[in-house]
């Protein structure tokens, strides 16, 4: 959860006001009345972009509002910083987490990298291709425990770290409307093709 409070330096939603900006969608009133607010004699508009303020006027991006999702017990995660951290792991081509509100942990699909999955599975006496090597539970346990290894490393919080995880034979490209032109995941997009391994997961 993101405050003015917070320390070394006050965080939020960063909005953006004054003459420039614009009265709202075109004939868009509800993600106008969603987006857009009057205060102080001005409009304003919330860019979903959250922002840390240092002491020399620098405003620094830090997350995306979309991207926080509350947890059953009450803390936030951010879908992006955890992703970011993950993918840092050799095992990982590309991975999209997911959280339920309803839920107490997060679950992420993966994108194995197919040259470090091999050393894996050879390592567990496994002699599978790759779509095999996927949908094996063994190969699941293994890449998960590589993840939660990896996250405490990175200095995640304990719920932060997937709970579970489906393996994606599918290498994620803008072709597919999976991610955009500059491989930034779709998650809603994501979320739809993969529904059943999400509900699976939970």
């Amino acid at each position: 959860n993101y405050r003015v409070t917070d320390k070394p330096y006050p965080r939020g939603e960063i909005v953006i006001g004054g003459s420039n900006i614009s009265p709202g969608y075109y004939k868009n009133p509800e993600k106008t009345m969603e987006d857009f607010f009057d205060e102080d004699g001005k409009r304003w508009f919330k860019t979903g972009d959250i922002g840390e303020c240092h002491p020399d006027g620098v405003i620094k991006i830090i997350d995306r509002k979309k991207d926080l999702v509350k947890l059953q017990a009450g803390e936030y995660v951010s879908l992006g910083k955890v992703e970011a951290e993950l993918k840092t792991c050799t095992i990982v081509e590309n991975i999209c987490v997911y959280g339920d509100s309803n839920k107490d942990y997060t679950v992420a699909l993966v994108v194995p990298n197919q040259a470090q999955l091999a050393i894996l599975a050879e390592r567990l006496g496994l002699n599978q291709t790759f779509d095999e090597l996927c949908s094996n539970p063994k190969i699941e346990k293994a890449v998960l425990a590589e993840l939660a290894a990896h996250g405490k490393k990175c200095k995640l919080e304990k719920f932060e770290i997937p709970a579970a995880v489906k393996l994606c034979t599918e290498v994620w490209s803008p072709d597919m409307g999976l991610v955009t032109a500059a491989f930034k995941l779709k998650r809603k997009d994501i979320q739809q093709r993969y529904q059943h391994e999400i509900n699976r997961m939970y």
